[in-house]
């Protein structure tokens, strides 16, 4: 059986937060993630949902997420922001990475949304290769900015 990309399940959240704590390590960040596995099942799929989530299955295990939402520009619209996505450190170099990211763009595109959009932290050469390779415009102008209202 091969990898399929489909979209997750409640029941999925859990290997999703270990995917997200697994990057979250990648990025130098391992102690900034204090998301749980309720608060990503009640997000994702529960009456007030705010994101969408879809994973790489391989023989029923996942091995890869994209978590992304939609967004709106005062300038373009419609957007979809893509959070994160991630393919276990064992499964890279295969294409999986590639198929998590050209099912969010496909989905979209479906949205007909004018912008899809993320960022990389510019040390990921890694990742900035790949989204060189899919012809992403990579802007370096604008600085990002955060508050953290409820810590």
């Amino acid at each position: 059986m091969g990898v399929s990309i489909r979209n997750a399940r409640k029941e999925d959240m859990e290997a999703v937060l270990g995917l997200i704590q697994e990057l979250a390590d990648y990025e130098k960040a391992g102690d900034e993630v204090v998301v749980t596995k309720d608060e990503l099942e009640l997000d994702g799929f529960g009456p007030n949902k705010v994101f969408d989530c879809i994973v790489a299955d391989l023989d029923g295990k996942v091995i890869g997420f994209a978590l992304f939402y939609t967004s709106y520009s005062t300038w373009k619209g419609k957007s979809l922001y893509l959070e994160d996505f991630l393919v276990t450190e064992k499964h890279r170099r295969k294409g999986i990475g590639e198929m998590l990211f050209n099912s969010v763009y496909e989905i979209a595109k479906e949205r007909n949304v004018r912008r899809f959009e993320w960022q990389v932290l510019d040390w990921n050469t890694p990742a900035i290769n790949f989204y060189k390779k899919q012809a992403a415009h990579l802007d370096e102008t604008w600085i990002n900015c955060k508050l953290f209202p409820s810590n």
